[in-house]
């Protein structure tokens, strides 16, 4: 073992051990950036850069689960994604596929897509209706797959399905104008029944959400990493929880 590999060690035992339970946020929201940009820094193929990413992921989910996180939302692929050349966009759907597929198998998390099914392709449609399905009866954490993702869209189709629950029930739309309220719409989320997240993690050193959850983050804590997803390591995540910790959440008061 190297010398820094063994420093590195000591010091996330040391972070982990001062680190206070109680404080420990229950709802995790992930930006898995910096994919393309480890790759190409290390010499990679994107495909590996994203693969790498992909890989990570299993990690992640062990740390949480030794820290009492509850759930955890994974922003796989934003629908900004879907524009991209097919020769990038298939491999990437690929490696989620396999990656939902391996979630789904471990036994530990429980499954659930966030996001347009509509907007994704049919075997990708199937890999996470499958997943979600498999996992339903699991008792662990419960581990959200963004996958076709946006924000914005996220709360148009709150809307829209708002709207027509409403018209399935015959009310007017002077009625629904008049009772519409937040909760009513927090009950149409793709998260609906979930607790908003407490934390927001974003790797690569970018500091904008750049659309992840803009509804139910509304009060949630921000931590800005400048480690590339890949590269991500247990120590940086501690430390996330140890800067969420430190915070006062006032939740406007």
């Amino acid at each position: 073992m190297k010398l820094r590999d063994l420093v590195y060690r000591l010091y996330a035992r040391r972070v982990e051990g001062r680190l206070d339970h109680a404080q420990v946020p229950k709802h995790i929201g992930v930006i898995l950036d910096g994919n393309r940009r480890w790759a190409r820094a290390d010499g990679r193929t994107l495909e590996q850069g994203h693969q790498a990413g992909a890989d990570k992921i299993s990690e992640l989910l062990g740390w949480c689960a030794e820290t009492d996180v509850e759930v955890v939302t994974l922003w796989m692929l934003s629908t900004d994604n879907l524009d991209r050349p097919a020769d990038q966009l298939k491999p990437l759907l690929g490696i989620i596929e396999n990656t939902v597929r391996g979630l789904a198998a471990d036994g530990r998390w429980r499954v659930h897509h966030v996001g347009t099914m509509d907007l994704l392709p049919p075997r990708t449609q199937s890999v996470l209706k499958e997943a979600e399905q498999d996992t339903l009866g699991v008792d662990g954490i419960l581990v959200n797959v963004a996958v076709g993702y946006g924000g914005r869209q996220e709360i148009a189709d709150a809307v829209r399905s708002l709207v027509l629950e409403a018209a399935e029930n015959g009310s007017s739309f002077e009625e629904l104008a008049e009772t519409v309220d937040v909760e009513h719409i927090s009950k149409h989320l793709y998260t609906r029944g979930q607790p908003d997240p407490d934390l927001v993690i974003r790797t690569s050193g970018e500091q904008r959400l750049s659309g992840f959850m803009l509804w139910q983050s509304a009060h949630s804590e921000y931590y800005f990493c400048e480690v590339f997803w890949p590269a991500f390591r247990k120590v940086d995540f501690l430390r996330a929880l140890r800067d969420y910790a430190a915070r006062h959440r006032r939740y406007g008061g």
